[in-house]
C-alpha cells in the first residue's frame, strides 16, 4: 500500500490537527516546506519571519518524535521550487503516494491556490476542516443568514452556549455576559507589571535568526534580541505564567498603555496560539477554572475568554464570509498613502513614536495601541485602508490575513461601511490621554485643540467627522458628535479645519509630523 503524503502549513503547527487524523507513522509521510512565496508575499517582520520558521522546525522534530517520517524543505533546500502548490507537485510527480491530505488553509489567496493544484497532481488532494475553531464556516453562514446586524456579542453568546465557558445551568456567571464596562481604567507606573517569560534562542533557533539576517537583509524589524516560545512546552510555559502572574489584573487595565511598557498585563499568547502552539479552548478553559478556584475576578475571566471564543471566532467568520471582495473594501474612499513613519517611528507624535517603535523591536504592540493609535491616524487621517492593512499584516507575529483583514478594515478602518463595528473607531487625543502617560512627553499639546502645536489628533478628529458627516449623522452613536460641532462658533470651527489641512499638507508633503 502506498504512503499519503500529509501536508502540514506553517500556521498548522499542532499534533491532532485533521490532517493528522488517522494518519500512521509507520506508514504515511508529512511534507512541510519553508518557500519564498510566504515569506514574501508582504514584507514581513524578521522577528516575525525567525518565529515562523523556528516554530516549523521545532514541530518537525515534535513529528519525528511521534514516530513519522518528515519531509522537511528548507528555505535553502536547491531543489526548493519556493511554492507549496509547488512543492506539493514536485513530491507527487514520481506516483510515490496514493493521495495527499491536507488542513484547509486558513489564507484566502492560499485556498484560491490548493483549489487550483487539485486538478495539477496525479493523486486525489483531500482537504480537511481545521478543527481547531469552535465555529465551522458553515455554521458561521448559517448564524448570519438573515441577521440585519452582524454584532459580534450577539455570536459570542452562542459560543458561550456551545462550550459552557463561564456558565452555570445554562446562564452567564455573574448574571450578565459582558464585564467590558469594567475593563478601562489607565494604568499607572506604580503597578507590577510582570513580564512573559523570555526563551533563549537553541541551535535551532540561532541557525533561524542567521538565515533570516542573511536573506532578508532589507525586510522591517529588529530580528535580536530573540526571545518568543517556539516549542509547545515553552508556549504552554508562558499561558502559565500569564495565568498565573498577569491574569487577574488583565481586565482592568487591558486598554491602558504606559511609556516603556508594552506587556502591562497582556497575555501575549496570540501568536502561539494562531501557528497552533496552543489550542485556543484548552487556554479558555485554564482561564475558567481559574476564576472558579478563585485566583482571578470575573471581569478578567470573561473579558480574555471574549477575546478568544467571542472575537477571534467571529473575525474569522466574517473573513470566509465576505471574501474575496472584503479586502477592496473602502467604505470612507480613504486614499491617502501610508505615512512613512509607520516603518521608521520618525514622527514627534510621543503615541504613534511608541507603539511603532515597539513594534520594529518585537513584532508586537497590545490590541488599543493598533485601534487607538496607529488605527485611529490612519482612520481620521484618510490613509488608503489596504496599505494599512499590509502593514499590519507585515509587522505583528500574530498577523494572519483571517485575523487581521477583519480587525483592520472592519474594525480599525470602517472601511466595510459599519458590517463589523457600529461605529468609526476615531478619537482625539483626549483618549490617548486619558488611558496612557504618552501625552506627559509629547512635543505636541493635548490640551492645545488647534494650532501647530496642537494635537494632531484633535484636529484631524474633526475633520474626520465633518468629512463625514452625511455618513455618520443618523448614527445614534456619533450622532451627537454633530450637535457639538453646531454649537462651536464659526472661529472655532474655522481653526479645527484649518489646523488639520495644515497638518494633512505636512503628512502628503513628506515633512515631519
Amino acid at each position: 500500500m502506498l504512503p499519503r503524503l500529509i501536508l502540514i502549513l506553517g500556521d498548522q503547527l499542532t499534533p491532532d490537527i485533521s490532517a493528522l487524523k488517522g494518519a500512521d507513522p509507520e506508514r504515511d509521510h508529512v511534507l512541510m516546506a519553508e518557500v519564498q512565496d510566504e515569506a514574501t508575499y508582504v514584507r514581513h517582520h524578521k522577528k516575525k519571519l525567525a518565529f515562523v520558521l523556528s516554530a516549523m522546525r521545532h514541530f518537525a522534530g515534535e513529528l519525528r518524535a511521534l514516530g513519522f517520517k518528515v519531509l522537511y524543505v528548507p528555505l535553502t533546500d536547491d531543489h526548493n521550487t519556493q511554492s507549496l502548490p509547488g512543492e506539493v507537485r514536485r513530491h507527487t510527480a514520481a506516483g510515490h503516494y496514493s493521495d495527499v491530505v491536507m488542513t484547509e488553509a486558513g489564507e484566502w489567496r492560499l485556498r484560491q491556490a490548493f483549489s487550483k493544484l487539485a486538478t495539477d497532481i496525479p493523486v486525489p488532494l483531500e482537504i480537511r476542516p481545521d478543527t481547531r475553531f469552535l465555529c465551522s464556516e458553515e455554521e458561521f453562514k448559517d448564524w448570519a443568514e438573515g441577521r440585519k446586524s452582524l454584532r459580534m456579542e450577539y455570536f459570542y453568546r452562542e459560543m458561550r452556549r456551545k462550550t459552557g465557558l463561564l456558565m452555570d445551568d445554562g446562564q452567564p456567571i455573574g448574571g450578565q455576559w459582558n464585564f467590558d464596562s469594567e475593563n478601562r481604567k489607565p494604568a499607572k507606573n506604580d503597578l507590577f507589571l510582570p513580564s512573559p517569560p523570555s526563551h533563549t534562542p537553541d541551535q535551532i533557533t540561532e541557525d533561524v535568526i542567521s538565515l533570516v539576517a542573511e536573506t532578508f537583509a532589507d525586510y522591517p524589524g529588529q530580528l535580536t534580541p530573540f526571545w518568543f516560545a517556539v516549542t509547545r512546552a515553552q508556549a504552554e510555559k508562558a499561558a502559565d505564567y500569564f495565568i498565573t502572574h498577569a491574569l487577574a489584573d488583565f481586565g482592568a487595565y487591558q486598554d491602558a498603555m504606559l511609556s516603556g511598557h508594552r506587556f502591562l498585563y497582556h497575555s501575549v499568547l496570540s501568536h502561539y496560539i494562531n501557528i497552533g502552539l496552543l489550542d485556543p479552548l484548552s487556554v479558555c478553559w485554564q482561564v475558567d477554572r481559574a476564576y472558579r478556584e478563585g485566583r482571578v475576578p470575573l471581569n478578567s475571566a470573561e473579558g480574555f475568554i471574549r477575546q478568544i471564543i467571542g472575537w477571534r471566532e467571529y473575525v474569522r467568520g466574517i473573513y470566509f464570509l465576505k471574501m474575496p471582495d472584503y479586502a477592496s473594501s473602502n467604505y470612507l474612499e480613504a486614499a491617502r498613502a501610508l505615512p512613512d513613519f509607520y516603518w521608521s517611528a520618525d514622527t514627534d507624535m510621543h503615541c504613534v513614536r511608541a507603539a511603532v517603535t515597539q513594534t520594529m523591536e518585537g513584532a508586537y504592540a497590545h490590541h488599543i495601541q493598533r485601534l487607538m493609535v496607529t488605527g485611529n491616524f490612519a482612520l481620521i487621517a484618510g490613509v488608503d485602508p489596504g496599505e494599512l492593512h499590509e502593514w499590519y499584516l507585515a509587522v505583528y507575529a500574530d498577523a494572519y490575513e483571517w485575523v487581521e483583514m477583519p480587525n483592520t478594515i472592519g474594525m480599525s478602518q470602517f472601511a466595510d461601511g459599519g458590517l463589523l463595528g457600529s461605529k468609526p473607531y476615531a478619537a482625539s487625543g483626549n483618549y490617548i490621554n486619558k488611558m496612557s502617560d504618552y501625552c506627559k512627553s509629547c512635543r505636541y499639546s493635548v490640551s492645545a485643540k488647534t494650532g501647530d502645536d496642537s494635537c494632531p489628533f484633535n484636529s484631524l478628529y474633526w475633520d474626520f467627522m465633518i468629512r463625514h458627516r452625511s455618513r455618520f449623522a443618523k448614527n445614534p452613536r456619533v450622532s451627537r458628535v454633530y450637535t457639538t460641532w453646531d454649537r462651536m462658533k464659526e472661529d472655532t470651527r474655522n481653526a479645527y479645519t484649518s489646523t488639520a489641512r495644515a497638518f494633512l499638507a505636512r503628512l502628503d508633503a513628506g515633512k515631519r509630523l
